[in-house]
């Protein structure tokens, strides 16, 4: 009984440092630094970006705010209630064998070759068609997925959780397993957030993204890898780190004096309003306007 009373606290300090690393990174990014001088390219700073990512996601519990307070809450409160219930949510899931085919395949789209394929894609197309947001999408996705990568690790080890086909043992702690938190959640949720904030003027795109992740989400669980919690805190550190990487190296168009957003909004609303310029010809006395769409 003591035992169980010390792993369980043990716990409650590691879920408190996991929960702070989901949100937490996010309060580091509320107001990136603009760099007023034109900076390495992305490709060239790739390594030491992810040094300085690992720093700050690592030390993001340090550099909460007090707004930060109700969505911690939230999540501390929805963790805790799954934690509880894990054990008899995964046996009953379990009960179910019809969905598995489904859920394996739908999870492929987690895994590290389907969301590095993603990133790759973004980085060649980007090059191939000389669109550099597409280029950089790639880059910062590679980015979020390392850092993931080697997040979820060290937690897997730290936790050592049992999956929910592992018998006796199943959703107990420090007992050698890897289930918690789960790294197809963490891993899809930091590239989707990456291209939906890359996109945030193509809502398309933000829906696809977002849906693509918590379809993962629940196929791990649905698919028996994964408890709910394990899903959910995954999830959430996905999120906290592709917002994280996204607003540290988010490179603005160096013509521009605004913001991000602010340069991305004008972006797109000259992409729907027409060009309208004057057209003359003193010669032939010709007067007019040339009326214009870029699509």
């Amino acid at each position: 009984m003591r035992s169980n009373r010390l792993s369980l606290c043990h716990f409650g300090i590691v879920v408190f440092a996991v929960l702070f690393l989901g949100e937490g990174a996010q309060a580091q990014t509320a107001s990136p630094t603009p760099t007023p001088t034109p900076s390495p390219s992305l490709e060239k700073d790739f390594f030491k970006n992810i040094l300085r990512d690992q720093k700050a996601i690592w030390t993001s519990p340090a550099h909460l705010h007090g707004h930060d307070a109700p969505w911690l809450f939230m999540l501390g409160m929805t963790a805790g209630g799954f934690f509880a219930t894990d054990r008899a949510t995964g046996d009953d899931m379990a009960t179910h064998t019809g969905q598995l085919d489904a859920s394996r395949i739908i999870s492929y789209a987690g895994s590290i070759y389907g969301v590095s394929a993603a990133a790759g894609s973004f980085y060649l197309i980007g090059r191939a068609t000389h669109n550099q947001r597409a280029r950089e999408t790639g880059i910062l996705a590679t980015e979020a997925i390392i850092d993931s990568g080697v997040v979820v690790t060290a937690l897997k080890e730290i936790t050592q959780r049992a999956r929910p086909l592992t018998g006796k043992d199943r959703s107990k702690f420090f007992v050698g397993g890897s289930s918690f938190p789960s790294g197809h959640s963490i891993e899809a949720w930091s590239v989707a957030t990456v291209v939906a904030s890359e996109y945030h003027d193509r809502l398309a795109v933000q829906i696809a993204a977002y849906g693509i992740a918590g379809a993962v989400s629940v196929s791990r669980f649905t698919g028996l890898h994964h408890y709910l919690s394990d899903v959910l805190v995954g999830s959430a550190m996905g999120y906290g780190i592709g917002h994280y990487v996204y607003h540290a190296h988010h490179r603005r168009d160096a013509k521009s004096s605004g913001g991000d957003d602010e340069e991305d909004e004008t972006f797109s609303r000259s992409k729907r309003l027409p060009a309208i310029a004057p057209m003359y010809n003193r010669r032939m006395h010709d007067y007019g306007l040339t009326l214009a769409w870029a699509f």
